[in-house]
């Protein structure tokens, strides 16, 4: 998918190709060969046609330019201490790799090309070296402009995001938009999505951050609490400009734009990605306050394409989220967009779905089952415990138990209202089914509890306090 380049990366290539460079002088300093240099003005500040004319019928020699080969240096290599020419020809190949796709596979096919471009990414500072920047758009038109998935790709992939993350991650919003641009063209295949994925901490976490300002939310656990509760109250100022948090428009859609190709690996990722992100939450969070088509669009097709592949696991949290009313309310909007109208039917069918043959006891199971508990209405319903508590300690001999137990040994520093939910639904368990105390003691929970009676969050502290209270008062009626 082709985007337009970034303002200050285009600006910057812009400035470079009208630098006059010395190119006779840099011969006779050994900086290039004369052979170089003839190729270099075969292809320089020529038309397009020509360019690509005069490429594919010298392949080879084109290819020797720029990675070396036949015991000859390359270009960069020979020009290694002149930063000048090196910033030249980063920006002249890169311009040759996006008009002149053969080149891409031509130098794919040399075995490793991108070991010629790594050294360059250093370490060095966008601001002070523009070398690192160019060097990382050269790698991604390389490496997307021929689709590549070799050892050799899958090699570099690493290193491309690891200096790609540092641009997410800065104060520059310029430079995120550049790194994010650059990660959508790199997520063409299986081989690229998994390595993003893998890499998640880099990678996908500071997108993440990007959506939570967007939804107007920052990180922790009153964020995350509010985002479940609805209480989330996003900067409206500006608002056709920009989101909560400052977040512009465009670095908005080209962010759900690399979620959603994500997305394709969803039978892969989705459970844990809704586990690690509270991802269903933030996106219904993010559609209520989507300004613009294409945006809700892109928000649309990535909640379809990650609950149609996790039904199973991820359904019940999309209605714990309230994205089914939701849904009809987006129904009653006029949009253009087809294929926005259609994943929107397909999303409320594969709901309504859901809903007519799951209860309220399924929806407890999801969430459970999700690693994840919110203020759904049934923690606080007496009538459902009253008619669920036992099934829930019977379910799957225990299975349900031991998932609440993982739950509550957790330390929950981003979100501490999950332990005071847990408690709560611990002390209900007691109090309507006492006879299986023990069972519930053996596997630790009595003494997390009591244990949980010391935490700093207020809301903890009370529901540990009466979940304690249902055992003291089987101990006092037994006795």
């Amino acid at each position: 998918m082709s985007l337009d380049p970034p303002t200050y990366l285009a600006s910057l290539q812009s400035n470079i190709r009208q630098r006059p460079i010395p190119w006779d002088g840099a011969v006779r300093a050994g900086t290039l060969t004369e052979e170089q240099l003839s190729r270099i003005r075969a292809v320089d500040k020529v038309k397009k046609d020509v360019r690509k004319q005069t490429i594919e019928s010298d392949l080879d020699g084109y290819s020797a330019l720029f990675v070396g080969g036949s015991g000859k240096k390359s270009v960069l290599e020979l020009a290694a201490k002149r930063q000048d020419v090196v910033q030249y020809i980063l920006v002249l190949l890169n311009d040759l790799l996006t008009t002149v796709p053969a080149l891409s596979k031509a130098l794919v096919n040399t075995g490793d090309p991108y070991q010629h471009f790594i050294p360059l990414l250093g370490h060095r500072s966008v601001t002070d070296d523009p070398i690192p920047l160019l060097t990382s758009t050269v790698l991604v038109s390389l490496m997307a402009g021929s689709r590549d998935e070799s050892q050799a790709a899958s090699k570099a992939l690493p290193l491309i995001y690891s200096y790609l993350s540092s641009l997410t991650t800065n104060s520059d919003a310029g430079l995120q938009d550049i790194g994010v641009q650059e990660y959508s063209s790199l997520l063409y295949g299986h081989v690229p999505r998994e390595q993003f994925w893998a890499q998640r901490s880099e990678t996908v976490a500071p997108l993440i951050k990007i959506l939570r300002a967007a939804a107007g939310i920052g990180s922790g656990g009153d964020a995350t609490a509010s985002l479940w509760s609805g209480s989330t109250n996003p900067s409206r100022s500006g608002f056709e400009g920009s989101l909560g948090g400052g977040v512009g428009l465009q670095l908005l859609y080209h962010v759900l734009l690399v979620v959603w190709q994500l997305s394709f690996e969803a039978a892969d990722i989705g459970d844990d990605l809704n586990k690690e992100y509270d991802f269903i939450a933030l996106y219904t969070q993010l559609l209520r306050l989507s300004p613009k088509e294409k945006t809700t669009r892109l928000l649309l097709s990535t909640l379809l394409n990650i609950l149609t592949a996790n039904q199973t696991s991820l359904l019940a949290i999309a209605v714990l989220a309230r994205l089914p009313t939701l849904l009809e309310n987006l129904k009653t909007r006029q949009f253009n967009d087809p294929d926005l109208k259609e994943d929107l039917d397909r999303l409320r069918e594969l709901l309504e779905e859901y809903t007519k043959t799951k209860t309220t006891f399924d929806e407890y199971v999801g969430e459970v089952n999700s690693g994840r508990l919110h203020w759904s209405p049934p923690h606080r319903n007496t009538v459902f415990w009253a008619e669920n508590a036992r099934k829930i300690v019977d379910y799957e001999n225990g299975a349900l138990i031991r998932k609440l137990t993982d739950i509550m040994k957790q330390p929950w520093e981003d979100d501490k209202s999950v332990l005071a939910i847990a408690c709560n639904d611990i002390g209900c368990l007691v109090r309507e089914v006492p006879e299986k105390r023990s069972q519930l003691e053996k596997l630790g929970l009595k003494a997390r509890v009591m244990e949980l009676m010391g935490e700093e969050d207020e809301n903890v502290r009370w529901e540990s306090l009466r979940a304690l209270g249902g055992w003291l008062q089987y101990s006092f009626d037994t006795k």
